[in-house]
This record gives C-alpha cells, structure tokens and sequence, in this order.
C-alpha cells in the first residue's frame, strides 16, 4: 500500500477527489477515491487513495433487486417519519434503552429504528 504525504495544511482528504461522469467529452475513465479512518488505532497510516475504473452494468435489474430497493426506501421514509413523530418518541426511547444492552440489541437509536421500521413493513408486506 502506497503512502501519501499531504502537503503543508491538508491533514487529510475524504472522499471522491475526481468521478466519471456521464458526458465521455468531460470526464476522466477513473474514480479517484481519497479516505480518512477515524478510528482509534496504534497506526498512525490512516489515509489511503484508490483509483476505481468506471463499471456498466452487464446484467438487467431484476425482480428481486427492486423489491429490496422499493422495500429500503420505505423503510427509510417509516424511518424519518418515526423520528419526527413526538408521540412515539419517549415510548421508542424507552424501548430503545431496554434492548441495547443486550447480546443482540441495537446500540444506536437510528439502528433501532431501521430495525422496528423495518419489522414493521415485513409484518404489513409478508
């Protein structure tokens, strides 16, 4: 793995640095990739930078893949609703704390609430 030395006032970079667009005229063949790890660790080498070739597709979206797409999206709106809803909030608190302890339990609230949303439209979608 290469290492990168930033230049004198950039302590790291993160995220896409270049992307392939969709215009061939205006745009590179290549994503170049920049990332930062936060997380506590005995190495100092926590920035790296990848290339990434631009993919096409080679196979048609199927059935499956737009059923788990349609079904992520309305968890996602169940979950942004639930977290708006002051109704539920204490009750949703209180749940969330019992259970995050636990061998299997949620250890962040967003966690949680993709977890009961999503308990929730399994149960009204079979």
């Amino acid at each position: 793995m290469a290492h990168v030395e930033w230049s004198a006032g950039i302590d790291s970079v993160s995220g896409a640095l270049s992307k392939p667009g969709k215009n061939p005229q205006h745009s590179c063949n290549k994503m170049l990739l920049g990332t930062h790890r936060v997380a506590p660790t005995q190495s100092n080498q926590c920035n790296r930078i990848y290339l990434r070739k631009k993919v096409k597709r080679s196979t048609p979206v199927t059935s499956k893949e737009i059923g788990i797409r349609s079904r992520f999206a309305a968890i996602s709106r169940a979950v942004a609703e639930r977290k708006e809803d002051l109704s539920k909030l204490s009750a949703d608190q209180a749940a969330f704390v019992a259970q995050k302890d636990n061998p299997d339990g949620k250890k962040t609230m967003l966690a949680y609430y993709w977890y009961v949303c999503g308990q929730e439209y399994d149960q009204q979608n079979g």
